[in-house]
C-alpha cells in the first residue's frame, strides 16, 4: 500500500550525504595508492572536516529529520526496534537503528578528519597542526587514524548491508528518498521545510565551516 509523497531530506542534508560518500571513498583509495595521492588525501580530509562540521550545526538548525532530535532515541526505543516490537518507534526519517549507524558514522568520520591533522607519513607529508605536538603524539595519532580507518570501513560495509536489507527483506528503498527527498507515507506525516530561505541558511553555513577549517589548516599560528 503505498501513500503520498512527504519531503523528507532537505538539500543540503542530501547534498551533505552524497559529498561525504564521495568523499570518503576517496580518502580510502588515495591513502591506498600513497606516493603524491598523499596530497590529495588531506585535501579530502579538510573538506571532510568542512562539511562535518557543518552537519553538526544542520543537526540543530537544518530540516525536520536533519535535525538530531528527530532521531534522537533512548535504549528502549532502540531494543523495541531490534526486537520489531508493535511499540516501536515510527518515523519518516531515520529510525532507531538507522540513528545509530548515523551516529556513529559522523563520530567515527569526524575523528578520522581531526587526527589526520596531526598525522604524517615519516616521508614527506604531515597533518597541518604537526608543529603543535611532538613527533611521537603524532606517531600515536597517526596509528590512531589507521585504526579508526578500519572501524569506518567495518561501519560503511555495516551502512551497506543494511540499506540492502531493508531492500530486499522489507522492500523498503532507502536510496531513492535520499536522492529526491521525498518518501512515501501511509500515514499523514508532517514534510520537512525545503524552501529557498532553508538552502541560503546551509550556504552560509557551509561557507563559515570552510572559513574556520581554511584558517585552522592554512593559518593558525603555533
Amino acid at each position: 500500500m503505498s501513500g503520498s509523497m512527504v519531503r523528507v531530506w532537505d538539500l543540503p542534508t542530501r547534498l551533505f550525504h552524497w559529498t561525504l560518500a564521495a568523499l570518503v571513498a576517496f580518502s580510502i583509495v588515495s591513502a591506498n595508492v600513497g606516493g603524491n595521492w598523499i596530497q590529495w588525501h588531506f585535501y579530502s580530509g579538510y573538506v571532510i572536516l568542512t562539511i562535518i562540521a557543518f552537519r553538526v550545526f544542520w543537526g540543530f538548525a537544518g530540516g525536520r529529520y536533519a535535525r538530531f532530535s528527530s532521531f534522537l532515541f533512548g535504549p528502549r526505543a532502540i531494543i523495541d526496534a531490534v526486537r520489531a516490537r508493535p511499540g516501536a518507534p515510527r518515523t519518516l526519517g531515520h529510525n532507531p537503528l538507522g540513528s545509530l549507524s548515523v551516529f556513529a558514522l559522523l563520530a567515527s568520520v569526524g575523528l578520522q578528519a581531526a587526527i589526520g591533522l596531526f598525522a604524517n607519513d615519516d616521508i614527506a607529508s604531515e597533518g597541518p597542526l604537526v608543529k603543535f605536538i611532538s613527533k611521537a603524539a603524532s606517531d600515536r595519532l597517526t596509528w590512531l587514524h589507521h585504526q579508526n580507518g578500519n572501524v569506518i570501513i567495518a561501519l560503511i560495509v555495516l551502512h551497506v548491508l543494511a540499506i540492502l536489507f531493508y531492500l530486499v527483506r522489507k522492500r523498503e528503498n532507502l536510496i531513492v528518498p535520499m536522492l529526491t527527498g521525498d518518501k512515501s507515507a501511509v500515514e499523514s506525516g508532517l514534510a520537512s521545510r525545503d524552501d529557498a530561505a532553508l538552502r541560503v541558511r546551509a550556504a552560509l553555513a557551509l561557507g563559515a565551516c570552510a572559513l574556520a577549517v581554511w584558517y585552522l589548516v592554512s593559518y593558525l599560528p603555533k
